[in-house]
């Protein structure tokens, strides 16, 4: 076991009082907590006091300080960034407490979920998160003009002390314009170049709503799905005291008022599907249908509800008609899943990188899944990834085989063992099959068998070279399959 830092003790009962700015002030901390820990002085010793002038108390934070820096695991110093902002006035004690019991000893404190004082910090912590979370998706710029030209200006109410915090987030992300936020302590200012702080603004210098409010507006209506409305859900994601400085708000009153005729409305003009969980009558519906085009078929799969758990839409296959070589893979992973494009995740981006080096022109190629929907588990804020069973592979079946029709390619690529179930309708072994196939369900048509991907990035890091070498190998002897079969 680790040794504990030695704790030097104070030798002096006076008092030790710190100084520290108003709001968040993350460096004043820091520094005097490296004389405190130098001068092992123990935090029931200690007086955290707030005031704009330095040099009233014994012991300024903002005196320069020469102590050495506190080396301190991974999850405190990662913890005191999201505490500092807190508003709560005890937040520099406890900070100093958790410091002193982890370097006496006590690491892995922070994994102490039970502990009274790292429950308190970690409320603490996610409070603040929280408050980021809100500044950066409920805050609106105004356009407005100055001696200086364009600039836009914002107004926003924080809880708690984050707009240094905050402010690099929207350098980042307008880092092209010039603004300036406005908080009832203090504004950060953005000139192109430089980020400022400086003193509290009023709502009332915000300027008159512009062009842009409106066109925002627009588009908020335009989205607003009146089959979803959730009062509870709404005002628990976006709270009343953010509204009016939220131009898409004014719109909201009206938008429910009218959720419940839209809605009818959708549901009349709707083709008419069963249930989702009764996947064998949704497969005949959409079979009724007799689309005459791909893209008449992308329409149906597009409008129809999942026939898996998860997914948000529908993605369909990628490529032209008439494509010499279409790939089959699984399903769509979570990026494919929030882009509405095939292959775009990681695996997909390994596939792309190893048709180049194989030769294979991504752009002529057809790329599709088995499953047009993401299967996952949430787990957190995670998706995790679930392999589709035998019998969803069969629901969606009846959309890959048209799809196929209609692209009509020379050569079909199974990418693993999901996707071989699809073209088969059988279990077989990649590694039995890898190579030249002939696929009978699809009238006897030349395919190939490989592996998927994903397989690859599973792989131990050792093994990976050589796998993906195969793998290319593989996609090689497809290119000269093509070739032939386009001759």
């Amino acid at each position: 076991m680790r040794a504990p830092l030695p704790i030097r003790q104070v030798e002096s009962c006076a008092l030790r009082t710190i100084l520290l700015r108003p709001g968040a002030d993350l460096v004043g901390f820091r520094s005097a907590l490296r004389r405190l820990v130098a001068d092992g002085v123990p935090p029931e010793r200690v007086t955290w006091s707030i005031g704009d002038a330095p040099g009233l108390f014994g012991d300024a934070a903002s005196a320069p300080s020469t102590a050495a820096a506190v080396h301190l695991p991974k999850p405190v110093a990662g913890l005191i960034p999201m505490a500092v902002p807190h508003r709560d006035p005890e937040r520099y004690a406890l900070l100093h407490t958790l410091v002193r019991r982890v370097l006496a000893g006590e690491r892995h404190l922070p994994e102490v979920a039970s502990d009274p004082l790292v429950h308190r910090l970690n409320l603490m912590r996610r409070a603040v998160a929280r408050d980021l979370h809100k500044m950066h998706a409920f805050l609106r710029f105004r356009r407005t003009e100055d001696a200086d030209g364009e600039r836009f200006v914002a107004w926003f109410e924080p809880d708690h002390h984050i707009l240094a915090a905050a402010a690099p987030f929207f350098v980042d992300r307008f880092r092209a314009l010039t603004w300036s936020i406005l908080t009832p302590e203090g504004s950060a200012h953005w000139d192109g170049a430089a980020l400022t702080f400086g003193p509290p603004g009023r709502r009332e210098h915000l300027p008159a709503g512009d062009g842009f409010e409106a066109g925002w507006r627009d588009y908020y209506e335009s989205t607003f799905n009146p089959a979803r409305t959730n009062l509870k859900a709404m005002r628990a994601e976006m709270p009343r005291k953010y509204w009016r400085n939220m131009p898409e708000t004014a719109a909201i009153p009206g938008l429910v008022r009218a959720a419940a005729a839209r809605t009818a409305q959708m549901i009349e003009r709707s083709p008419t599907m069963p249930a989702k969980r009764d996947p064998v009558r949704a497969v005949a519906a959409m079979a009724d249908q007799d689309p005459k085009t791909l893209d008449a078929l992308n329409a149906i799969i597009k409008r129809s509800e999942s026939l898996v758990p998860g997914a948000t839409q529908a993605v369909l296959g990628e490529g032209p008609v008439g494509a010499t070589i279409a790939f089959v893979g699984e399903q769509p992973g979570d990026q494919e899943d929030r882009q509405g494009r095939p292959f775009v995740g990681p695996a997909g981006q390994l596939l792309v990188r190893a048709m180049a080096d194989a030769g294979v022109d991504r752009e002529a190629s057809y790329l599709t899944n088995a499953v047009k929907h993401f299967k996952f588990e949430a787990r957190g804020k995670r998706r995790i990834h679930q392999k589709p069973t035998a019998g969803e592979v069969s629901h969606y079946r009846w959309w890959l085989d048209r799809e196929l029709d209609f692209v009509a390619p020379k050569l079909v690529v199974a990418l693993g063992a999901t996707a071989v179930l699809a073209l088969t309708g059988k279990a077989i072994p990649v590694t039995r099959a890898r190579g030249p196939f002939r696929f009978e369900r699809l009238d006897n048509r030349q395919g190939f068998i490989t592996v998927h991907p994903s397989y690859l990035l599973r792989l131990p890091d050792e093994a990976k070279a050589e796998a993906y070498a195969a793998f290319v190998d593989d996609l090689r002897r497809v290119a000269e399959l093509g070739r032939e079969l386009a001759a």
